[in-house]
């Protein structure tokens, strides 16, 4: 009898064990691409919970250094969906024949004018004749400043001396052999430099900035780049990953000391940094017409200033992903 109960036990364990495997076989696997930046701090609660087997979807996750390291690989169909700069959605859909859409605007303003040595900088105005290190030459921050200048009636090219960088670490290093010193930079890189730098300040937030112009337009840093193809194959999937992401930028923005764990576990920046630099990341989930509106005011400002920034034209509505 002990042996019939062994046996039926030991089949049942069998039967579970495969039950298991064919729940997690039937999981839909999405590639995630994203950068070491604030654009993948709002997904490490999910990826985490992927490895842990607790989300409905399979997830695989590529961190780069660059968009040019991930742009390939989407329209390759080797990845199917990218956290990367906003503007960068709208060329690849011009250059792919609409081959991606934008699922979710996933990265407010990150950008902020520093200051060491001094409290020269109080407003806009008073980057007037100064020298700014920066980085993002051709890119969003260049792109954004440029803007804010020509509304507070200065002109990038003869109002303020730009010193571009390749890199933020760049920009932190030059400040520091300076004893008075302007920078543009992100988070969680501003934080970074407060923690390396004496007598350093943020003088201005860039998204506070662009907000008061109060013209209907929002400062876009990022959003989650899909496949067309594969989200019309995956339409439940896709459905739930952002339930799933939604879940994921919440978690970070309410507990940024757990978050900040799982940003240093996955090599974005350590920990201490990460938890400081959060609440500063702008971090969010914004999908359907909100994110249509957010992004599309968005891009006809960079249009106005300049097409090629968004890849010669506005996207069409086929560019924004909503579920009807």
């Amino acid at each position: 009898m002990k042996k019939i109960f062994s046996m039926l036990l030991a089949l049942t364990l069998i039967a579970g064990l495969f039950a298991f495997a064919n729940a997690e076989d039937g999981k839909v696997t999405l590639r995630l691409g994203g950068l070491k930046g604030p654009t993948s701090m709002g997904m490490v609660k999910l990826l985490d919970d992927a490895e842990n087997g607790l989300t409905e979807n399979a997830y695989e996750f590529t961190m780069a250094g660059s968009a040019d390291e991930l742009t390939p690989r989407i329209l390759k169909g080797e990845l199917d969906i990218l956290a990367v700069p906003a503007n960068l959605g709208a060329i690849l859909y011009r250059n792919s024949a609409g081959a991606v859409q934008m699922a979710a605007v996933n990265t407010l303003g990150v950008i902020y004018i520093t200051e060491k040595g001094g409290e020269t900088v109080r407003t806009l105005e008073d980057l007037k004749g100064k020298t700014i290190y920066a980085t993002g030459k051709g890119s969003t921050p260049e792109y954004a400043l440029t803007y804010l200048l020509a509304q507070h009636g200065m002109d990038i090219n003869t109002d303020v001396e730009m010193q571009w960088k390749s890199e933020p670490a760049e920009v932190v290093a030059q400040m520091a052999t300076e004893s008075a010193s302007v920078a543009m930079l992100p988070q969680p890189f501003v934080t970074v430099a407060a923690g390396q730098l004496d007598d350093f300040r943020i003088a201005l937030d860039l998204t506070g900035e662009w907000n008061a112009l109060d013209n209907g337009s929002q400062f876009v840093t990022a959003g989650l780049i899909i496949r067309k193809a594969f989200a019309q194959e995956n339409p439940e999937a896709v459905k739930t990953f952002l339930q799933e992401y939604a879940a994921s930028t919440a978690y970070a923005n309410e507990s940024p000391a757990e978050a900040a764990r799982l940003i240093e576990k996955y090599g974005i920046v350590k920990a201490a940094v990460a938890e400081k630099a959060i609440p500063y990341c702008n971090i969010v989930c914004v999908t359907g017409n909100e994110m249509k509106q957010m992004v599309n005011g968005y891009f006809e400002v960079l249009f106005a200033q300049n097409p090629k920034a968004v890849g010669g034209e506005l996207p069409a509505d086929d560019f924004y992903l909503i579920d009807e």
